[in-house]
């Protein structure tokens, strides 16, 4: 007997304006027809119609809304796109009923609209590629792209030259994509970028719709709506900007996970001027000290630099001390090395690679005394773990809030049956050493 595969949605397009815009039609039709949906030469055989509008000319805004009308009356499921969708309110008033606007080159947000009022069917054969796109990681952990590019010109980097300026992504974009990671089993999405706290600041005058409500495209309202989905929402790359502050809250709720991945890079002010950095190390460590106050159980993980050009004997100890008092619970540490193109190779006072190495060790082994103290704390406590391994041996490997994948420590677990990765378990701590802790399921 053949088999029967289900029957792809069909769309339809109406494409006005300006060659540009029809390239970004073919563009949109191209990316759904590798999405599996078929298309359709009429309104009668679509499942929706797209209409790429032009915004020009008065003449041209006309010709697009009786385009849309058209549309609306022969097929009545309409999805408004291009230049004439800056002007929402407008065909929403004329329109109450198109199923969504958006404006020009936004198309990722016309691929969602088709996808959210025309789903495809689940099918092997349809569907090559899963809704929740191809992985590199694990099914239960996935990293979760915010923005591009970087605004900072911090002198021994030269990510604002390859990836040019921040540009943000839409946030019902990025939440879509997360719905639908958590609907293919994601349990933990780590947030990144290459400032996640500076998410937004291109667009912030755009509020986008989801789920009924607005969203403003900022960090914190993001974070929030992304706790709300249900898995483990874990922030990296954050720079301690004072509006960070509003985000623990949400991990004293447990709407985030509370992790935070700050770069300082360094603590002693000359060292952060020479790499053009913000010198507040005094008002960061008021602000760790504030952060705890409001939630006890915060992780604070950070990388340094050892042996930057001009870094005295002085910087290094200031530094060591800074590290003292900050008390952060996991630390990564660079020697300098020089990038091709970077502003920092042209300073004066190279420190000799001996000297980096001899700083390198020191900062290691003052950090593991100090994550080896911290993590002592937490036995005989209970922590939610997720696991990332299991064996047929009741053994397993996982992570508790306070560790990221790849990067930070593990939790070993003894008679651990009947589980598998992606399980969140509740753990009782029987033991730790400088950077893993050792537990039992409870």
């Amino acid at each position: 007997m053949a088999t029967q595969f289900p029957e792809p949605p069909r769309v339809g397009m109406v494409s006005l304006g300006c060659p540009k815009a029809l390239v970004d039609s073919e563009r949109i039709l191209t990316k759904l027809r590798s999405d599996g949906y078929g298309l359709s030469q009429d309104y009668a055989g679509a499942d929706v119609v797209l209409v790429n509008t032009c915004g020009f000319l008065d003449s041209a805004k006309e010709e697009s809304l009786e385009a849309i009308g058209e549309a609306m009356a022969a097929n009545g499921r309409v999805i408004v796109t291009g230049c004439l969708g800056q002007e929402a309110e407008m065909i929403r008033a004329r329109f109450p009923n198109v199923l969504a606007i958006s404006g020009a080159h936004q198309y990722e947000a016309v691929v969602g609209a088709v996808h959210d009022h025309a789903p495809m069917p689940p099918n092997a054969f349809l569907n090559l590629v899963p809704e929740s796109g191809l992985k590199l990681t694990p099914r239960h952990y996935s990293y979760l792209k915010i923005s591009e590019g970087c605004n900072h010109r911090c002198s021994f980097c030269i990510i604002p030259s390859i990836r040019g300026d921040l540009v943000s992504r839409r946030p019902d974009a990025i939440l879509r994509e997360a719905e639908k990671l958590i609907e293919a089993g994601t349990r933990e999405l780590l947030v990144i970028s290459q400032d996640t706290s500076a998410y937004g600041v291109d667009i912030r005058k755009e509020p986008r719709a989801w789920k009924g409500r607005e969203v403003v495209p900022h960090m914190t309202d993001l974070a929030r709506e992304l706790g709300r989905l249900g898995a483990w929402v874990r922030l990296h790359y954050v720079y301690p900007y004072p509006h960070v502050d509003q985000v623990i809250p949400l991990m004293a709720e447990g709407l985030v996970l509370p992790y935070l991945d700050i770069p300082f890079q360094h603590a002693a002010p000359d060292v952060l001027r020479r790499m053009r950095r913000p010198a507040n190390e005094a008002k960061v460590l008021e602000r760790l000290k504030a952060w705890r106050a409001i939630c006890p159980d915060i992780a604070i993980r950070s990388s340094f630099v050892v042996g930057f050009p001009g870094e005295t004997d002085a910087d290094f100890e200031y530094l060591l001390d800074w590290l003292d008092e900050a008390q952060l619970d996991r630390v990564g540490a660079f020697r300098f090395e020089p990038v091709e193109g970077a502003a920092a190779n042209a300073l004066p006072d190279a420190v000799p690679e001996e000297v980096k190495e001899e700083r390198y060790a020191r900062i290691m082994e003052r950090t593991a005394a100090i994550s080896a103290a911290k993590l002592q704390a937490k036995v005989g406590r209970e922590l939610d773990v997720i696991l990332d391994a299991v064996d047929d041996e009741g053994g397993a490997t996982g992570r508790s809030q306070a560790d990221a994948p790849e990067i930070d420590g593990e939790v070993h677990l003894r008679d651990t049956f009947d589980r598998n990765p992606g399980d969140i378990i509740r753990v009782r701590i029987e033991d730790a050493d400088d950077h893993d802790l050792f537990g039992v399921p409870v």
